[in-house]
Order: C-alpha cells, then structure tokens, then sequence
C-alpha cells in the first residue's frame, strides 16, 4: 500500500506540472494581409451566367474566369481571360454581342471597360473593332478615344474617337481616317418582256409540302 501511494502522488507530481508548462505557452497570432484592390472577395472558372437589371433579364455572360471585388474602393468584376456578353431588349432578344480579351465591370458606376480585340455586332450586321472601349450603362451609350474599325458587308470606315448609343445603330467617328464605301451603278430600266422580280406586296403561294421545325442550338 505504501508503494501505490508514492506512485499516484508522483503520477499527481507529473501532470501537474505538464498542465503547467502548457498553460504556460502563448498563444501565437497570424496576420494575413489583405489588399482588396488586388485580391478578389469571390472567383470562379467557367462562368455562363444571365444578368438581370431592375428585374427583367438583360445580358448572358460567358467568361472563363469571373473575378469580383467588391471590398475595392472602387468596387469591380474582373474578367483576366477574355468575355463574351449578349444584351438582350425589352422581348429577351439578342441586340448587340461583345467580345474582349479582358474586361472590367465598375459596378458602383455601371461601367464596363472591354481591352484587347474588341468586337461588336449589332443586329444590323455591323461589326466593331477596336483595341479599347468603354461602356456606360448609366448614359447608355459606348465611346472610345482609340483606332477603330467600323465593317458592314464591302463597306468599311477606320478612324479615331467614336461614340455611339448602346444598341451600336447610332454611331459616329471623331477623326475618320479613311474608309471603302462601295459605289453602285443604277441597273439599266428591265424590258418588257423580262421576268420582273417579286415585289414586297405580291403573294407568294404556299408550297405543299409542310415546313419542318427548325431548332436553334
């Protein structure tokens, strides 16, 4: 018995003291900079998303890397690899698509600023072409002070400085630099007896065979 009671009061002895000499330690604190300006609050790969404004649907996004941050003084989207954008009218229908090797998304301004092989088509089948633009959501129109390049079928305009509203129909160039505007000579008056060519108010008759449901994918 005397034994065991040396044993426990050594084994009481030792814990003690390891209880000690761990109360003992501090604790150690990591501090983790953290600049919002230069790391996002949020990032994801392989974005297709759809935009809505005031309620109603108005863009598809498509993005291979979708940076946000909101934690910014100037809170923005960043988009390092490239966007692809389709804005969409008041009947969900495609009125203008943009690409851009990188973009940024002001969104506190609602402005978007598109870099590197800028490309615009409105529905018109208008293409735009430019290193640099900018688009102000707020103001609804797209501008630029850099060289661009305005293409529709053989006619083609080049210049600095543009602005335009945002549907891109309404349009003009600061400095034109030069341009090709195809000229077309006035056809020669059909004779009688020539086929004349169907006009806009003359009915077609319907074929009989049905007509088959297109898909578009």
């Amino acid at each position: 018995m005397k034994i065991n009671s040396i044993t426990i009061g050594l084994a009481a002895i030792v814990m003690l003291f390891f209880y000690t000499a761990c109360g003992s330690k501090e604790t150690e604190t990591v501090v983790i900079q953290f600049d919002p300006e230069t790391t996002p609050s949020m990032a994801t790969d392989s974005v297709t998303a759809l935009i809505s404004d005031s309620g109603i649907t108005r863009y598809k996004l498509v993005a291979d890397i979708w940076e946000v941050f909101d934690k910014a003084a100037d809170p923005f989207w960043y988009f390092p690899e490239g966007i692809y954008l389709e804005r969409f009218d008041s009947l969900f229908q495609v009125e203008a698509k943009i690409l851009a090797d990188t973009a940024w998304n002001f969104t506190d301004k609602s402005l978007w600023r598109l870099k590197g092989n800028v490309d615009i088509r409105n529905m018109e089948g208008e293409m735009f072409l430019s290193d640099e633009l900018f688009w102000d959501q707020k103001e609804q129109r797209v501008y630029s002070d850099k060289y661009i390049q305005i293409k529709r079928g053989d006619t083609e305009l080049k210049g600095y400085g543009f602005e335009s509203n945002q549907q891109m129909t309404e349009y003009r160039i600061f400095r034109p630099h030069e341009g090709k505007i195809p000229f077309k000579e006035e056809a020669d008056e059909p004779l009688e007896d020539e086929e004349q060519p169907l006009r806009k108010d003359q009915t077609v008759k319907a074929a009989k065979t049905e007509p088959k449901n297109i898909v578009d994918e």
